[in-house]
């Protein structure tokens, strides 16, 4: 394989397909960062990746009588649009093996652009696997996602842009890795022109097989891989992508999924652009590094590689995000069951903004409540923490426990044989802070609440559930409640969904 890249990628066929993509400021995130951070916006290519850059230049490179017998790919999806598209163009057939982890979007838009879809295997190996097997038995010319100098020269037409648009010293810049191909594509051309720029691969931590393999010497194969940021769910990195990641690669920093749902929402902010997982990668590490550096005032890149998000996966970010970020605290805090203790508790939090609350009456000494809190940082927790404990609670903080985050913060309920006389409402109110300490103010001191749910959407109105343990003859008094507090609301006593699972 030729050492000097500079020559391919000068020379790459990419622009009858693909665009030179602009190089942007992001202005909210460069004031937090105390850096310029730009962003190269490859989800603005046709395929919303860079993809097709690589997978273009391939295929244009093909002798007619192999373009003839078809092209065949694996791919987790961008990869795949980006061959569809150059097979379309060349008129050629591609079919593409995807993992039936695959968002449906990717799939669907490889089907839109005439590509034939064969789903097999969880990861991009298991469809490499069977590629490779489709190859041999029909005779088919396979188009490499990432391990083949054409399309590693394809992909470092994005290094070549770059140094041209930016005219400021470079401090870093930032790429996502998965199998290697577009970081050892612009950091040939980058280091080979300007040594003195960092180049900083990005990967998640349960998809560090660069990172692995850059470490031990030689290439690691994970056993398995996270499917969250699947376009970079690769598990060993390829011969050719590897030894310039060696050569020419700074560092590699690993990221969570919080961080990357950050970094989500980060570029949507600056942008009203939504980058999938993979696409967001290198504005996670971008961030990671300002951290742990604490630099200022210096120019970074990151390479926003892709766009092709599932919608359905936006809730679980939006959710994530604000954990990424530090704004968002969860505790576990444990208070008296008793009168009054849930207004002293309410008196704790004061005017910070609830973005959750989760309890069910379980235990008659005890109460214990899952709450979210927005934060600034996460010495604001600590402090949150500490004045609850200052109080007299009990308190564990949850911010970093997965399994809380993902699954028991909806399981907090159940049936309780503790909630007699229970009355179960669901509510409606303005989304700002007090709201649910003016709640709690408003009721009978003698009155218990069995049951509370509540958690921020990001909606004007905030919707909570509540189990209020009434006595029978104060039930005049329930009604002149309801109606002095104002909020809209909803008699739930005859749900059967209640009935079932909670009464």
């Amino acid at each position: 394989m030729q050492d000097d890249y500079l020559e391919r990628i000068l020379t790459a066929r990419v622009y009858d397909v693909a665009r030179e993509t602009p190089l942007e400021v992001a202005p909210n995130l460069s004031a937090r960062l105390k850096n310029t951070l730009l962003l190269k916006r490859e989800d603005m290519q046709s395929v919303f990746s860079f993809k097709l850059r690589g997978a273009y230049n391939k295929m244009a490179n093909l002798s007619p009588e192999a373009l003839q017998r078809g092209a065949i790919a694996a791919s987790a999806g961008n990869h795949a649009q980006g061959v569809a598209l150059a097979a379309a163009r060349l008129g050629a057939v591609a079919t593409i093996v995807m993992p039936v982890t695959t968002p449906q979007v990717k799939v669907d838009a490889v089907k839109a652009r005439g590509g034939i879809v064969v789903l097999h295997g969880d990861t991009y190996d298991d469809a490499c696997a069977y590629a490779r097997q489709l190859e041999r038995d029909k005779g088919l010319t396979f188009v490499h996602p990432f391990d083949d100098p054409d399309v590693i020269a394809g992909q470092g037409t994005i290094g070549m842009e770059i140094l041209r648009q930016c005219q400021h010293p470079i401090h870093a810049i930032f790429v996502a890795i998965g199998g290697g191909g577009l970081m050892a594509g612009v950091a040939a051309y980058v280091k080979r022109l300007h040594p003195d720029i960092k180049l900083i691969g990005v990967e998640p931590v349960d998809a560090d097989a660069m990172a692995r393999s850059l470490a031990a010497g030689h290439r690691v194969r994970l056993d398995q891989v996270g499917l969250f940021a699947d376009g970079v769910a690769v598990r060993e990195v390829g011969e050719e992508t590897f030894r310039l990641c060696q050569r020419y690669v700074d560092e590699v920093i690993l990221v969570g999924t919080d961080d990357t749902c950050a970094a989500i929402k980060d570029v949507f902010e600056d942008t009203r652009s939504i980058l999938e997982p993979a696409g967001a990668l290198a504005v996670a590490g971008a961030k990671a590094y300002v951290e742990r550096e604490g630099i200022t005032d210096q120019t970074l890149i990151a390479i926003a590689c892709g766009a092709n998000m599932n919608f359905d996966r936006l809730q679980f970010v939006a959710e994530r995000a604000e954990l990424g970020e530090r704004r968002e605290a969860i505790f576990a805090v444990t208070i008296p069951e008793e009168p009054g203790s849930l207004r002293r508790f309410c008196d704790c939090i004061g005017n910070r903004n609830l973005t959750e609350f989760n309890y069910r009456i379980a235990d008659r000494a005890e109460a214990h409540i899952f709450v979210g809190l927005q934060i600034s940082n996460r010495a604001d927790a600590k402090a949150m923490a500490e004045k609850f404990e200052a109080n007299g609670f009990r308190t564990l903080d949850l911010t970093d426990d997965e399994l809380a985050k993902m699954h028991l913060r909806h399981m907090v309920g159940g049936r309780s044989p503790l909630a007699d006389h229970e009355l179960i409402y669901r509510f409606e109110f303005p989304e700002r802070p007090g709201a649910l300490t003016r709640f709690v103010n408003a009721m009978s001191p003698d009155w218990n609440i069995s049951l509370f749910h509540y958690r921020n959407n990001g909606s004007d109105y905030g919707r909570i559930v509540a189990g209020i343990q009434v006595p029978p003859d104060e039930m005049n008094e329930w009604q002149g409640f309801l109606e002095a507090l104002n909020y809209r609301y909803w008699d739930e006593n005859d749900n059967p969904a209640y009935h079932l699972f909670l009464g």
